[in-house]
């Protein structure tokens, strides 16, 4: 699937599973007659594993580890969609990536929130079109439908007005959630960011959370040859007994000044229904 701005004639098949938490019938209800009416060309499959419930899981790690794998092998499907974050991407990932065949290395994998475990370690094992994007729990979310629409666009067209605003071809692209990223660096996910422009945003966490987080990923890039930062949505910031004292952008800003990381402004991504897509590696697209 070539990027563009081209539509793609014959159907796309979307494989959907849950690596982290579970998904509801309804929503997926919801977001397949959606799809069937913005893009007819889509035929969203699925994984029955996205209804699993075990604990605060979509399933076992074993089950959501089939899942994936079994869908990322499957010759069939051109993308995997995941259903939704939360947690469980990590307790699975590295498991996952040892089981895919080279049929996976053909298909677009699209997520954000704690699914940046497998878009780690899929990028760091080269493995498909790895994509920042909307998921299918987005259309919970208040004008959650345009989230959901403009990751079609990306999957089904590689329409270039989904694509985050500031993204300029020629580049190198990552996106995360900060905390999710701080967590994975130093693991086995961990991609190579050397010459990236890295996206982060973050959601539901203390300023003194958020803070952490960026100092520990901005002494861990340090030395690898970032191109730079830019800082997408820190929404729904939990009040501390006194405040912080600093802003996420000024948090953003001292961290990548002592760190030598240059700070790039700000990014039209996060947990949001204006999440903006940002595909992995060198933007090419016209």
């Amino acid at each position: 699937m070539a990027q563009g701005t081209n539509s793609i004639s014959s159907t796309v098949r979307i494989g959907i599973c849950a690596p982290s938490t579970p998904f509801s019938r309804e929503a997926a209800r919801r977001v397949t007659a959606l799809a069937a009416h913005s893009h007819p060309a889509a035929e969203l499959i699925f994984d029955e594993q996205c209804f699993y419930v075990e604990g605060h899981f979509a399933g076992s790690d074993r089950q959501r580890t089939d899942s994936f794998v079994a869908l990322a092998n499957d010759p069939t499907i051109d993308a995997i969609w995941f259903a939704r974050g939360g947690y469980g991407a990590a307790r699975m990932a590295q498991a996952a990536i040892g089981q895919l065949d080279e049929v996976s290395r053909d298909k677009m994998y699209m997520g954000y929130s704690d699914a940046g475990n497998l878009l780690g370690a899929l990028y760091r094992a080269d493995i498909g079109k790895v994509v920042h994007g909307p998921m299918p729990s987005d259309i919970g979310r208040n004008e959650g439908e345009s989230a959901v629409r403009r990751a079609l666009d990306w999957i089904v067209h590689q329409d270039s007005k989904a694509l985050e605003p500031g993204l300029v071809a020629g580049q190198k692209y990552a996106a995360f959630n900060l905390v999710t990223l701080a967590m994975m660096t130093g693991t086995r996910l961990m991609p190579d960011l050397q010459d990236h422009v890295l996206l982060v945003e973050e959601i539901s966490e203390y300023l003194y959370t958020f803070d952490r987080a960026m100092f520990h990923l901005c002494s861990n890039l340090a030395a690898h040859g970032l191109a730079g930062i830019r800082l997408g949505t820190v929404g729904d910031i939990p009040e501390n007994d006194r405040p912080f004292g600093e802003s996420p952008e000024e948090i953003t800003r001292r961290w990548c000044e002592t760190s030598k990381i240059p700070y790039l402004g700000r990014a039209d991504i996060g947990h949001d229904s204006g999440n903006s897509i940002v595909p992995f590696g060198l933007l090419q697209f016209s």
